[in-house]
């Protein structure tokens, strides 16, 4: 797993496709997502673009959607 978490950070995002959730659109506080490929995304703040975002495997961002899905957050 470390191997494949260091690949994703070594990628380049410079042409990476953001998306925001449209759930997201009125609240202040917004990510924004870009799929990099096999199931793995990288998560930034919309607000603060200049801060590095975040990158998940595919099964970090399944366990956290999951999460997200069961109410663990909230």
């Amino acid at each position: 797993m470390e191997k494949r978490k260091a690949g994703l950070y070594a990628l380049d995002l410079t042409e990476a496709r953001w998306t925001k959730s449209s759930k997201s659109s009125t609240a202040p506080y917004c990510v924004e997502v870009a799929h990099l490929g096999d199931g793995a995304v990288a998560v930034r703040d919309s607000n603060h673009r200049e801060l590095p975002p975040l990158r998940f495997t595919a099964e970090e961002w399944a366990a956290f959607r999951d999460g997200v899905r069961e109410g663990e957050f909230g």
